[in-house]
């Protein structure tokens, strides 16, 4: 589980082919200051599993991930090479402030960046939106864009054949995660909210109401009216 909060931008070290995956090895000195072997890092977005820890030529510490063909096919991590920078962030501690939102690091998809308009203090990215998943953002709501946590600014209509969204980046945003280096026809990993997921996965079902999952009789605070019993002591008040 993450928050969105990038911790650093890392750099790929190496990417070696393992039948269907990918071998990654990813320079981030402080997401590996303290990672243990099995630790959770989003990498731009996708959790992924250190399987070891290394230094890297240049002396950076590194950690190595294994990149299963799902996650491939569902996120820009296949296209990455030596010296793509990449947002990290590792699992959030439960003794902690939830800065963002609740983050999985499970990609729904991709988005393609169609402008970036710049502004004196902040700067829009409009980005297309899938159709599939253009039900579960709304305005003002949550998206991950590449693992930062960040609200719509703006949604297109309903209506309109092309759907798009966008997010404004404040500066801070701008330096400290990758996002402020897109162009044009980048493309950036999307997980939409979780919550929304599970309402639209209600929905398809057509559950009108959440289905008791208690097998025990309904406990009532009022004594039984059936063959009521003035010699047995009172049990109001009391469970079984």
């Amino acid at each position: 589980m993450f928050t969105g909060l990038i911790e650093e931008i890392g750099e790929i070290v190496s990417v070696t082919p393992v039948d269907d995956s990918l071998r990654l090895v990813i320079a981030g000195p402080t997401v590996t200051s303290d990672a243990a072997h099995g630790a959770s890092i989003a990498v731009s977005g996708v959790c992924l599993t250190v399987i070891d820890r290394g230094t890297a030529p240049d002396g950076r510490a590194t950690f190595t991930a294994d990149v299963m063909a799902q996650s491939i096919r569902m996120s820009t991590i296949g296209d990455v090479a030596p010296g793509t920078p990449v947002n990290l962030e590792r699992a959030v501690r439960v003794d902690t402030r939830l800065g963002g939102h609740i983050v999985q690091g499970h990609v729904d998809g991709t988005a393609t960046l169609i402008s970036a308009t710049p502004h004196e203090a902040w700067r829009v990215l409009r980005f297309s939106l899938d159709s599939s998943l253009a039900p579960l953002l709304v305005d003002k709501g949550s998206v991950t864009l590449s693992g930062v946590s960040l609200t719509v600014s703006a949604i297109s209509d309903e209506a309109e054949h092309e759907q798009w969204f966008e997010v404004s980046l404040i500066p801070e945003t701008l330096v400290a995660t990758i996002l402020g280096q897109l162009v044009p026809g980048d493309r950036v990993n999307v997980e939409t909210d979780i919550l929304a997921r599970h309402v639209a996965r209600m929905l398809r079902l057509g559950v009108a109401e959440l289905p008791s999952t208690s097998t025990d009789a309904p406990v009532t605070d009022s004594p039984s009216t059936d063959s009521p019993s003035t010699d047995s002591p009172s049990t109001e008040g009391f469970r079984a």
